[in-house]
């Protein structure tokens, strides 16, 4: 399993590699270097200090969101889990959706929970966070459409995220009113295939009854969070105010350039840009990029190389700077013991 894990995290470093290289030769690689040579390193400096603050506040709905279903950890403990698991992102495929197991691991050893209340609990600090992204990401557009009109292809990613902001609540809500049913068609179809796999004696897998246990006590943890109304507004506040950093950040990176760009532009352009991290490279990077690069293309006058450059300094060092922070905090629960990531490769 490890290798096959391996094996996927290289090939999408590789098509991310791929994608950023087309992306750089595209606008003009020489061009984007001359632009980086120029950047105020100050103001880079200042980019990273608010994804260190993004961290900080996204720590806090995890902590608030933990506190719901089990006991509300230290914020330094909260701080180093939602760090590990912006690492488990970034190394993965498909972004949250490859990091959240390991995430899951990490939260049930840390802070001593049954391994569906780590899930429930990084599922639930997933889904609070896209509240705001949406909501960020209508005002922005909103606003832009009503102080310079939107072109044809920004006028249809408005489309998109107005179905977005209608459709998810909908599906929630339908998955929610009819998570009995959802558990019983678990159980029905994943039973049979979990009862032949138990007869493999090396391969450790839940009974039936297990599994139906697990999606119970799933279900169950995501209830108490939803029912935890002071916790609720106070993570969907310090998730808004990590989505202002990451937007900050941005517009900040303009600053670094000596451009400027309007700051409601990088409220929509963070929000819709991050939806890339669901391709199939780890923490979405080249896909990311270049659904920035394309976005703010559209939506200011400026040059491609110069908003390429940003990009690099926000995104790809962002990237890095999350990475390493999150491969620390990682190597420093492994070592002290605290966090079973072993049990995740």
């Amino acid at each position: 399993m490890l290798d096959s894990r391996r094996s996927a995290a290289a090939v999408g470093f590789l098509v991310a590699a791929l994608v950023l290289a087309g992306l750089f030769w595209y606008v003009g690689a020489g061009a984007v270097a001359a632009e980086l040579a120029d950047a105020d390193l100050g103001l880079i400096a200042l980019v990273g200090v608010t994804a260190l603050a993004w961290l900080g506040a996204w720590a806090l709905v995890l902590r608030f969101v933990l506190g719901a279903v089990g006991p509300t950890l230290p914020y330094g403990d909260s701080v180093l889990v939602y760090a590990t698991a912006s690492f488990a992102n970034n190394v993965t495929p498909f972004g949250q959706a490859g990091g959240e197991p390991i995430t899951a691991l990490v939260i049930s050893s840390v802070a001593d929970v049954e391994y569906e209340r780590g899930l429930a609990a990084i599922a639930s600090t997933d889904a609070l966070n896209f509240v705001p992204s949406v909501l960020f990401a209508l005002f922005g557009v909103a606003y832009y459409a009503t102080t310079t009109g939107l072109p044809g292809r920004l006028g249809f990613l408005a489309t998109v995220v107005l179905a977005l902001a209608v459709l998810a609540p909908v599906a929630i809500t339908l998955g929610w009113r009819y998570r009995y049913r959802l558990e019983s068609g678990l159980v029905a179809v994943l039973g049979p295939i979990l009862a032949r796999l138990g007869t493999i004696e090396w391969l450790p897998v839940p009974t039936p009854e297990g599994l139906a246990r697990r999606v119970e006590g799933f279900f169950n943890a995501v209830e108490r969070v939803a029912t935890s109304p002071r916790r609720l507004v106070l993570a969907l506040g310090c998730s808004a105010a990590g989505w202002l950093f990451q937007s900050l950040g941005l517009w900040i990176a303009f600053r670094a350039f000596g451009v400027s760009i309007p700051f409601y532009v990088a409220l929509f352009v963070v929000p819709l840009g991050t939806v890339a991290s669901a391709t199939p490279t780890p923490g979405g990077l080249g896909a990311i990029e270049a659904v920035y690069v394309l976005l703010l293309s559209i939506a200011t006058p400026l040059p491609a190389s110069t908003i390429t450059a940003v990009v690099t300094v926000h995104r790809v060092g962002g990237f890095l700077l999350m990475t390493s922070i999150g491969g620390g905090a990682s190597a420093y629960l492994w070592a002290t013991g605290r966090a079973a990531l072993a049990e995740a490769s």
